[in-house]
């Protein structure tokens, strides 16, 4: 199948946001606007940020999910800061705070200051200079997503099973839809992926738009499954790749990796533009800690149904960490390397 020129966008709104209009700056109401994606898809709904804080407080609360699409509303966050050096500068630091771990975030961010820095130093508009800029990193992403995609969808055979866990974004829909374009039928197997649900409900829908079969799991099961002989491999995406091949997911993929290393099922990641360059080893990867009450309820938030008793303690690490040596290959817009050499990913 070709890949390129006129091959249709697979339907996808919630994992292919920047391409359904679904995270967007609107020039006339002044607001950053994104699809409220812990309300999709039982309830289309979007939220307008109009203030550099009201678009850290969204991104915090999970109004906006996944690593890029997060990075691109920080991004489009500081267009609505004041226009002068000091108001950048500090929304530049606030949204910078809002999650993490995930390195998209902490490239874009300060890409987009040095824009704007540049730009009121010609005299010209730094909103322009800031919008131009992040613009221009979504239609990037939307290459490399549909360019990874197309080297992921390589290693799949007709009739695999494929296990993800949590929300592998846009290179997942590419991977899965050029795949049936190639004529292999493969069923997608997610796992829920608490507290937030975004297997049930994101990762799910994005499959059942595409036509593909999903069984949905709890986050409890893939080792068993894979005991059975039921998942043929294991397929998700990484919020930060080190230099020396480790790579940073939703927390929950550590230990689906140890299963499938001692089952002996593949186990790929998804990492779109390759290696934080800033990340050298897993040291310097800081873990987001979130909110323990989180985890008491379904969808992750007061406001839904608690599940837990009341007098307990929580914890919730939202991502962990899995060495290169569990990792079969990571799968890059420019190719699959194995993951101890995913450095390599620069020299091209």
């Amino acid at each position: 199948m070709n890949t390129q020129g006129t091959l249709a966008i697979p339907p996808c709104p919630a994992l292919l946001a920047d391409r359904f209009n679904t995270l967007r700056f609107d020039r006339e109401q002044q607001a950053v606007v994104l699809l409220d994606r812990r309300a999709y898809p039982f309830r289309t709904t979007y939220v307008a940020c109009r203030t550099v804080e009201e678009t850290a407080q969204a991104i915090e609360q999970m109004v906006v999910q996944g690593g890029p699409p997060l990075a691109y509303a920080a991004g489009l966050g500081l267009a609505v800061a004041g226009p002068g050096l000091d108001d950048l500068r500090q929304a530049s630091q606030r949204l910078l705070a809002t999650r993490p771990t995930a390195d998209d975030l902490h490239a874009i961010v300060p890409q987009a200051l040095q824009r704007a820095e540049a730009a009121v130093a010609a005299g010209e508009s730094p909103q322009a200079a800031i919008l131009d800029y992040v613009n221009s990193e979504i239609e990037r992403g939307n290459q490399v997503s549909q360019a990874c995609g197309a080297h992921a969808a390589t290693l799949l055979r007709d009739g695999d099973r494929i296990l993800t866990h949590c929300l592998a974004g846009a290179a997942l829909c590419w991977m899965l839809w050029i795949a049936r374009q190639q004529g292999k039928q493969v069923t997608l197997i997610p796992t829920e992926t608490r507290p937030y649900l975004q297997g049930a409900r994101l990762t799910a829908q994005c499959a059942v738009e595409m036509g593909i079969p999903v069984k949905l799991i709890t986050d409890g099961m893939p080792a068993h499954l894979m005991s059975q002989g039921l998942i043929d491999k294991f397929i998700c995406a990484a919020d930060r790749i080190t230099l020396d091949g480790h790579i940073t997911n939703k927390v929950g993929t550590l230990h689906n990796a140890i299963a499938a290393s001692y089952y002996g099922i593949p186990f790929y990641v998804l990492g779109y533009d390759g290696p934080d360059l800033k990340t050298p080893t897993a040291d310097a990867i800081e873990i987001e800690q979130r909110n323990p009450t989180e985890v008491f309820y379904a969808r992750g938030r007061e406001g839904t149904v608690r599940t837990a008793v009341e007098g307990i303690d929580g914890a919730y690490p939202a991502f962990d960490i899995t060495p290169p040596h569990l990792i079969a290959g990571i799968v890059t817009d420019r190719g699959i390397f194995p993951p101890t050499l995913v450095a390599r990913y620069w020299e091209g």
